[in-house]
């Protein structure tokens, strides 16, 4: 089941956020994210925040928002999604970008991008198996871990 996510998502979202941020080099970021932080975002994006359930136990989420500031971007958003390590290969990752570009369309959203980190093989195959294409590779412009690490930008026309 897909749903707009809610206040008390916010601890579920931040453990699986926080784990990809503490071991994996999936996102260049080392801050973790706080409860509060979680529901700052999912106030700001209702319509743009979504959550997976599965036998209902929480599966995942995917968020989406501003691509870069201005009004000449106003119809580009990046995404995030992270399902459960125990979900993945299942179609919650599948059914959740789905939902997320349908509202993004219903919101006027035209393109929807995807910034993944080289080392994330599995995100950009799962990317272009959606309709993804790359449309750049930024070297070496994200460290973390002693690494440095390429970002690899991809989009879909929506």
């Amino acid at each position: 089941m897909i749903r707009a996510a809610l206040d008390s998502d916010a601890q579920n979202i931040t453990a699986l956020w926080n784990t990809m941020i503490r071991d994996s080099l999936s996102t260049f970021t080392t801050l973790e994210k706080t409860p509060d932080d979680i529901l700052d975002l999912i106030e700001k994006r209702r319509g743009a925040f979504l959550v997976a359930e599965v036998a209902d136990q929480f599966a995942g989420f995917v968020t989406f928002g501003g691509f870069r500031s201005g009004p000449g971007y106003a119809a580009t958003a990046e995404h995030t999604i992270l399902v459960t390590p125990q979900t993945q290969g299942q179609g919650v990752g599948r059914a959740l970008m789905k939902a997320a570009e349908t509202a993004a369309r219903a919101s006027g959203t035209h393109v929807m991008i995807a910034g993944i980190s080289h080392t994330n093989v599995s995100a950009q195959t799962f990317h272009r198996r959606l309709g993804y294409s790359e449309v750049g590779r930024l070297p070496e412009v994200g460290r973390k871990a002693g690494r440095w690490l390429d970002l690899v930008l991809m989009q879909k026309v929506l």
